[in-house]
């Protein structure tokens, strides 16, 4: 309690010992508290204690502050009752108003697109234009990406123009080839910043690029020093890395260590995320039939610190086959999930999550971008996120003491 008062981190272990106390007085007046009163509870204590308890990463609050806590609450609830829980439970005859379950398929579905964005449909086309400049700015478009010295304030200006058109073909599903062809700068850097932007609200790069600058050496210092010294298969890639890196500098090899460690860290498959091919290979030349359905960046040469050329995937198709430089290429897979509606996939769902909350500043209070397991229930925030973000933390805290 002295901790609290004095405005001070409290240690894992006397953070464990607070939320003993708090659950023992919850289960007094409830024996089964829901996950609403443990989201309650966290968030009334966070409120009156934020130095010492809030989710903070370089000053950011991550999320709304207090997730870790109501996992850490859910957690010992959970614990505390398995104790005495009859081991065969009858079948509610009455469903939980907030089990995600029970809202239908193609609800859900809209819950997932949705996600993170401020403007994902606009029900009106702005009033300057008609279906007639919209099209003729379209085909200027089609017309410019022909060219190798357009304006790039022109494109940036006719794709913002145009975003009622763009949202409205995606959002009725029309097929990728077709969207490669009416909207080509759709799916290189600086279309794509536009449609993220009005999309979300954030600049894609340069948020990337302010957060890493913030937190990317906290991260790093992380995984190397205490997740390596917990973990035998994160030091055999801090190991690795080190000897593909050799005496590269630079925040684009931070970067690329930075989201290789992610994947160690989660346990989730480089292969999901990252194709390697030759140096010299050509768009038509990758065997796309080996390429996942989700984005994946397509690394030219025998690893992301010796490729110089990127390319972009997304089911089975190469939609960039120029990308000059590894955070173009993060920036670009990472906006395409938002800007064509796909989910995450269950098999990078923690990498992305955590680079979405931390790197990105996408923090939606309800739903996930994470795609739905049949009858598994899913959480606002990932638990094993959260853990890593609880941890960077209290390095951040012991930092400044």
């Amino acid at each position: 309690m002295q901790c609290l008062e004095r405005g001070k981190r409290p240690s894992p272990r006397l953070r464990r010992e607070m939320v003993r106390i708090v659950v023992t007085e919850m289960m007094k007046a409830c024996a089964s508290p829901s996950t609403k009163a443990s989201t309650e509870v966290a968030k009334k204590i966070t409120a009156k204690y934020p130095r010492s308890l809030q989710d903070v990463i370089a000053g950011d609050v991550v999320g709304l502050g207090y997730h870790s806590l109501v996992k850490q609450l859910q957690a010992r609830i959970e614990n505390v009752k398995r104790s005495s829980t009859p081991r065969i439970k009858k079948r509610k005859q009455v469903s939980d108003e907030y089990d995600t379950d029970e809202i239908p398929a193609e609800q859900r579905a809209a819950m997932q697109d949705t996600y993170g964005c401020i403007k994902w449909e606009m029900k009106y086309m702005p009033l300057s234009e008609t279906p007639e400049s919209q099209q003729q700015k379209k085909d200027k478009m089609k017309a410019l990406s022909e060219q190798t010295n357009f304006s790039p304030g022109e494109v940036e200006t006719l794709m913002k123009c145009t975003y009622y058109s763009q949202r409205k073909e995606i959002n009725q599903g029309t097929d990728l080839q077709s969207l490669m062809e009416e909207w080509p700068f759709l799916f290189q850097e600086i279309g794509m910043t536009v449609h993220f932007q009005e999309l979300t609200g954030i600049s894609l790069k340069e948020t990337f690029l302010t957060n890493v600058e913030k937190k990317g050496k906290r991260l790093l210092d992380l995984m190397r020093t205490m997740c390596a010294n917990k973990s035998k298969r994160i030091l055999q890639a801090v190991t690795k890395l080190e000897i593909l890196r050799g005496q590269l500098e630079g925040c684009s090899e931070d970067v690329k260590d930075m989201v290789l460690l992610l994947l160690s860290y989660f346990d989730e498959k480089e292969e999901n995320l990252f194709h390697y091919v030759e140096q010299t290979c050509l768009a038509k030349e990758v065997q796309v039939e080996s390429l996942p359905v989700t984005p994946c960046i397509i690394v030219c040469g025998t690893s992301c610190y010796a490729s110089r050329q990127f390319m972009l995937s997304v089911d089975g198709k190469v939609v960039n086959d120029h990308i000059p430089n590894f955070i173009s290429a993060i920036c670009l897979m990472f906006g395409t999930y938002y800007c064509l509606n796909i989910h995450y996939p269950v098999g990078l769902g923690s990498t992305l999550e955590f680079l979405q909350r931390c790197f990105f500043m996408i923090n939606p209070e309800r739903g996930t971008k994470v795609e739905t397991k049949k009858n598994k229930k899913q959480l606002t925030v990932n638990p094993r996120v959260l853990t890593l973000i609880a941890d960077l933390s209290d390095q951040d805290w012991r930092g400044t003491c």
